[in-house]
């Protein structure tokens, strides 16, 4: 028992941040790649999940189309060896459905996993929202710059008509007293 918490805790965050995908526009994990950190094969973790499918709403867990698991084969060209490994198309765990897994698989080894995963899955959630704020902060530095060249150009047609006026200046009018000359 303590050797699989000591194996759930030298699990590296890079490896597990390497098994998220998007698909449908959601970040996910597989099955197979859970089955494999959890520790179990992967017919039985979708066993366990067929037989608890009321605890996974479509927003926790989806099946890949056909189509969906061709497009995420020619994403990853490279490991034609993990891609050998997928006949059917697998299910897809969101963060939420992560959490649920957890709860039916219940073995200190999945409650471990989950724990890092979750916390991955927060990470990588932070650092969206981290990336967001800094385009926010962007786009209000362009709209500032837009709005002072726009303020330079109008300085700039200034100086120009300044610099007309000094090159062609119009005859000024004399000014003072005017005397008569009656001599």
């Amino acid at each position: 028992m303590t050797e699989e918490k000591n194996e759930g805790i030298m699990l590296s965050d890079e490896v597990v941040m390497t098994k998220i995908f998007v698909v449908r526009n959601q970040r996910v994990m597989i099955d197979r790649d859970l089955a494999e950190l959890y520790g179990v094969e992967t017919k039985r973790l979708k066993e366990a999940v067929r037989r608890n499918i009321t605890r996974f709403p479509e927003d926790f867990m989806f099946e890949m189309t056909k189509e969906e698991l061709q497009i995420w084969r020619s994403q990853f060209a490279s490991s034609n060896s993990d891609k050998m490994g997928l006949r059917y198309p697998p299910f897809c765990f969101t963060e939420q459905g992560v959490t649920m897994l957890s709860c039916i698989l219940n073995s200190q080894r999945a409650i471990q996993i989950n724990i890092q995963v979750v916390r991955i899955f927060t990470k990588i959630r932070e650092a969206l929202l981290d990336n967001l704020s800094i385009r926010l902060d962007v786009e209000e530095i362009k709209k500032k710059i837009e709005s002072q060249d726009k303020n330079i150009e109008l300085v700039f047609s200034y100086l120009d008509e300044l610099i007309e006026k000094q090159e062609n200046p119009e005859p000024r009018r004399q000014i003072g007293y005017k005397r008569n000359n009656k001599d």
